[in-house]
């Protein structure tokens, strides 16, 4: 029993030295910019504690990986991010949250060498659950349905613009997605927190925002607050130059909205919209709450006050029921209307859905065969849209990266600019103009003075 008491005694030193010795952690995101958003918040409360970040893959006393789960291929890149955490800082906490994490607890917990799984409710007390870690493996796993907290988020590893978390979860429950339950339901910061959240970014000198969220368009949901209320107390904020205005539902993308970023000195003529498919059989099949009409008028109110405004689509291809016919309809609506640049998903059937029930699976193949065709489909609509800017004098924010002797900036309407290198143009906005396509997509500029 003595003997037992001096291993425990000095197993417990070993620990509080241990802890009290930590100073380096790295962090890893897969998934979107939300994602990468709440990374950066996690990582200010290390940072805050005295530990320095170092790069994911050097030897580091906390590794975290910041997990998603969208697809199959998606869950498949979190497992080989954890194993390679394990095997490059074998002695440090590997502590796993996000989505994966909230979904499937369970695969992580099969993988040697994962001390901590935290579930979406928890994950923001990551810090407190590594200075408790007893060297018994924790998994903290609960229902995102029930989760009321919004705990607002904001990237900061860019200087120049930020990502800035102001609603979270979802209520829609399509027939494809996860992710209300993976991240619960619909909820939001306030407009006077979110205000104060902004100047706090301003101060750290970053020029532009991009408003993110699950269902950027439910902004205020249950409150008498809107996301239209959001951007009109926004524009006030004196620091920022740009706010540009991520993911929004067309159901949710009113004119007022579309009206006043038209009016705006501020909000950026960018909009993206999830279409999901241009068929409306393949539309009501997935339980999306609109149509092609109204998507179609959601397009021409845009281009009508902002002929030159960027409009990115998502589109996903292969659901299942989806049939050859249903593909081309869909193909030919969206061909037929005046976007700038597609961004495509292959489905992947995920566990607690409505389609995994579906009859009529699309093969493999078939689903890289629709794909490419949009894909191509894109990469001409984004070359004309460019194209259609070749002479305009516009404003650029230009980036602090050095691309071998290049760098790169944004147009208002988010045309990809590039020049050489001038480290004083970083975070500055110039007045330039576009004057032809490169063969990287990008655009060449002359200065104007």
């Amino acid at each position: 029993m003595f003997q037992n008491q001096i291993f425990f005694t000095a197993y417990n030193f070993y620990l509080c030295f241990f802890f009290l010795s930590m100073k380096k952690f790295a962090i890893y995101t897969l998934g979107c910019k939300l994602n990468f958003s709440e990374s950066s918040s996690i990582s200010r409360l290390f940072f805050g504690n005295g530990f320095e970040r170092v790069e994911f893959g050097e030897p580091s006393d906390v590794v975290i990986i910041n997990t998603c789960t969208v697809t199959e291929a998606a869950d498949k890149k979190c497992r080989q991010a954890i194993k390679k955490a394990v095997k490059t800082s074998p002695f440090a906490i590997v502590a796993v949250v996000g989505c994966y994490a909230q979904l499937k607890p369970g695969q992580i917990d099969k993988i040697e060498g994962v001390d901590i799984i935290l579930d979406q409710k928890e994950k923001f007390r990551l810090l407190e659950y590594v200075r408790a870690h007893t060297g018994k493996k924790l998994v903290q796993t609960s229902d995102a349905r029930i989760i009321n907290e919004f705990y607002p988020t904001y990237s900061s590893g860019d200087r120049t613009r930020s990502f800035f978390k102001v609603q979270d979860g979802c209520d829609y429950f399509c027939a494809y997605c996860t992710v209300p339950l993976a991240r619960g339901k619909s909820r939001s910061g306030t407009i006077d927190q979110c205000v104060r959240i902004a100047y706090e970014i301003a101060e750290k000198g970053m020029k532009e925002i991009i408003l993110t969220g699950i269902n950027l368009g439910d902004f205020g949901k249950g409150t008498d607050e809107s996301l239209l209320g959001l951007i009109r107390a926004l524009e006030n904020v004196e620091g920022i130059e740009r706010f540009r205005i991520s993911s929004v539902e067309p159901n949710l993308l009113t004119d007022e909205i579309i009206d006043f970023v038209a009016e705006s000195g501020k909000f950026m003529p960018h909009f993206h919209i999830p279409l999901q498919s241009g068929s409306d059989k393949i539309l009501q099949l997935m339980g999306r709450r609109y149509d092609t009409v109204k998507f179609r008028e959601r397009i021409a109110r845009i281009r009508k006050n902002l002929p030159d405004a960027f409009i990115g689509i998502d589109v996903i291809v292969g659901v299942s029921g989806e049939t050859e016919d249903d593909f081309e309809d869909s193909y030919n609506f969206i061909s037929n209307i005046d976007f700038s640049e597609l961004h495509v998903f292959s489905y992947s059937e995920r566990d607690n859905t409505r389609a995994t029930g579906f009859e009529m699976k699309v093969s493999v193949g078939e689903k890289k065969s629709r794909s490419q065709r949009l894909l191509t489909l894109s990469e001409n609509k984004l070359k004309k849209f460019y194209k259609s800017g070749i002479g305009k004098t516009t404003f650029v924010l230009f980036e602090d990266f050095n691309d071998k002797g290049k760098m790169y900036g944004y147009t208002e309407n988010y045309i990809k600019v590039e020049t050489d290198y001038n480290a004083s143009l970083a975070n500055e906005i110039k007045k330039v103009r576009l004057t032809g396509l490169t063969d990287r997509n990008t655009m060449k500029i002359d200065f104007v003075k």
